[in-house]
C-alpha cells in the first residue's frame, strides 16, 4: 500500500465554508492531509506521486452521522405508521427482548454497506451487543462514537443496569486512544432512565473524560411524562441532575423553548437533528434556525433504519434544508452551507473528531467522491448546492477514511454485501416468525 497518494477529479470541495476547486487534487502522505490545490499545480510539486485521476467527480469531505441505531437495519419496515411510544413498547422493545449477538452484528455489517453507499466516513451508534457492533466497524474500516444503551431495565445485551456500566467501563479502557473509536457512555433517554441511572452515566464519562449521548426532547409526550413523574421539562431535568455540558450530545431536542435552547447553547451541548425520523414518527420539527441563531452545535443524524427507513445522509441533507425553508416559508433559511457544515465538521467535532470533516492539511483523509457522469447530477453549476440539493446514495462512487479506500468505482472493498445481505435475510425470517408474520 502506497504511503502517498495523489487524487485529482474535476471538482474538489474542501470545506462548508471554502470555494469548490475545478481540477483540483489532494495530496495525502499515509492517514493524513498534505495539500489540497490545483491538479497541475501539485502534479508539478510532486512529480513522483503517481496520479489517482477520478475523472469526471466531485470530491468532498466524508459525512457523519451523528445519531443512529445501525444494527436496527433488521428491523426496516417492521412496525410502521406509528407514534413513537407504541412502535417503542408494542414492537421494538417486545423483538428486542430475543436479540442476539450475532443479529447485532450482521445487521450492524448492513447498515454500513448502505452508509458507506451515501459517502459517511465517520457514525455514532447507540444500541445493545456494541461489541459487536465494534467488531463490524472495526471490519468495515469507518470511524464510529458509539456505546451500549443503558436501561432501567435489564437489557439482552448486559442483563442488569450495572453490568452495562461494567461494560461500559471495559469498552472506555479497551478503547482508549484508539485512531478511529472513541467510546461514548449512553443512557438511553430521561422516560427509560432513572435519575440515579443518568447520575452514574454521568459520573462514569467524567471519570473516563468519556462524551455522554441521550435521547432529549424527542416528543411532546416524553416531555409531559418528564413534567408529570419530577415536575420539570427534560432540558431542566438534566441540568438538575448535572449532565448538561460540552461532553453532551443529544439527539432529536425537537421540544425545546426558547429558555431551553439558550441554556443548551450556554453549556456547549451538541444536537443531533434527525429530520426524517422525526418526520415519519410525526414527532415534529426541532426549531434548528433558533438553535443555530443561539450558538447551539447542530449536526445530522439519520436515526435507525427501523423509523427512516433508510441511512442516506444525503437525503437527510436535502429534507433537513427543505423542511424548514417550507415551515418558514423563508427560502434563504438554513442555506446548502450551513447544511454541509452540520453533516461534516460539525459532526465530527460533536464526536470527538477534531481532525475530520474538512479537507485541509494537516486533517484526515476521510473523504467521499460523487460520480458526476450521471444525468441526476448535471450540469454542475455549483457543486456544493449539488451535493446537498441533487444527490443521493447510490451516487457515490468512492470512500477513502484515514486515507484508505474503503469503496472504489462502487465497490465496497472491506464488507462483503452479498454475504451480509443473506446473512440478514435469516435473521428477517427469524423475527417474522417471532412476530406471528411468516
Amino acid at each position: 500500500m502506497r504511503e502517498e497518494k495523489l487524487i485529482k477529479a474535476t471538482w474538489v470541495l474542501p470545506a462548508w465554508d471554502r470555494e469548490p476547486l475545478y481540477q483540483g487534487a489532494i495530496f495525502i502522505r499515509k492517514e493524513r492531509i498534505i495539500e489540497v490545490g490545483p491538479a497541475q499545480e501539485l502534479r508539478e510539486r510532486y512529480p513522483a506521486v503517481p496520479v489517482e485521476d477520478l475523472g469526471e467527480a466531485l470530491i468532498f469531505p466524508g459525512l457523519v452521522n451523528a445519531h443512529t441505531h445501525a444494527s436496527m437495519t433488521i428491523f426496516r419496515g417492521l412496525a410502521e405508521d406509528l407514534p413513537l411510544m407504541t412502535w417503542l413498547h408494542e414492537y421494538i422493545f417486545p423483538v428486542e427482548s430475543r436479540l442476539r449477538s450475532e443479529w447485532v452484528y450482521w445487521g450492524a455489517k448492513l447498515a454500513l454497506c448502505e452508509m458507506l453507499r451515501s459517502g459517511i466516513t465517520a457514525v455514532c451508534d447507540m444500541y445493545l451487543f456494541e461489541p459487536y457492533v465494534i467488531r463490524a466497524v472495526e471490519e468495515a474500516g469507518v470511524r464510529a462514537a458509539l456505546g451500549e444503551g443503558l436501561f432501567d431495565f435489564p437489557s439482552p445485551g448486559y442483563g442488569p443496569l450495572e453490568e452495562g456500566l461494567r461494560l461500559t467501563e471495559d469498552l472506555l479502557r479497551a478503547f482508549a486512544g484508539h485512531p478511529r473509536i472513541r467510546v461514548m457512555v449512553m443512557p438511553h433517554a430521561v422516560y427509560t432512565c432513572s435519575p440515579e441511572t443518568l447520575k452514574k452515566a454521568a459520573r462514569l464519562a467524567e471519570r473516563y473524560g468519556a462524551r455522554l449521548h441521550i435521547h432529549l426532547s424527542e416528543t411532546a409526550e416524553e416531555v409531559s411524562q418528564c413534567l408529570e413523574r419530577y415536575g420539570r421539562r427534560p432540558v431542566a431535568h438534566l441540568e438538575v441532575l448535572g449532565l448538561l455540558g460540552e461532553n453532551l450530545h443529544v439527539a432529536h431536542a425537537v421540544e425545546l423553548t426558547d429558555e431551553e435552547i439558550e441554556l443548551l447553547a450556554r453549556k456547549g451541548v451538541s444536537v443531533a437533528h434527525c429530520p426524517e425520523s422525526n418526520l415519519k414518527l410525526g414527532s415534529g420539527v426541532a426549531r434548528v434556525p433558533e438553535m443555530l441563531e443561539a450558538g447551539v452545535r447542530v449536526t445530522l443524524g439519520t436515526d435507525g433504519p427501523a423509523s427512516n427507513n433508510d441511512l442516506d445522509l444525503l437525503s437527510e441533507m436535502r429534507t433537513a434544508a427543505l423542511l424548514q425553508k417550507g415551515l418558514r416559508r423563508d427560502p434563504t433559511v438554513l442555506p446548502a452551507r450551513e447544511i454541509l457544515r452540520m453533516a461534516t465538521e460539525e459532526g465530527a467535532r460533536a464526536l470527538g473528531f477534531e481532525r475530520c470533516g474538512r479537507l485541509e492539511p494537516g486533517y484526515e483523509a476521510d473523504l467521499a467522491v460523487l460520480d458526476l457522469t450521471r444525468p441526476d447530477l448535471a450540469p454542475v453549476h455549483d457543486p456544493l448546492a449539488l451535493l446537498v440539493y441533487s444527490a443521493r446514495a447510490g451516487a457515490v462512487r468512492e470512500v477513502m477514511v484515514a486515507g484508505q479506500w474503503l469503496m472504489r468505482e462502487g465497490q465496497i472493498l472491506t464488507l462483503d454485501e452479498e454475504e451480509t445481505r443473506h446473512w440478514v435475510a435469516g435473521i428477517a425470517q427469524e423475527i417474522r416468525e417471532f412476530l406471528g408474520k411468516s
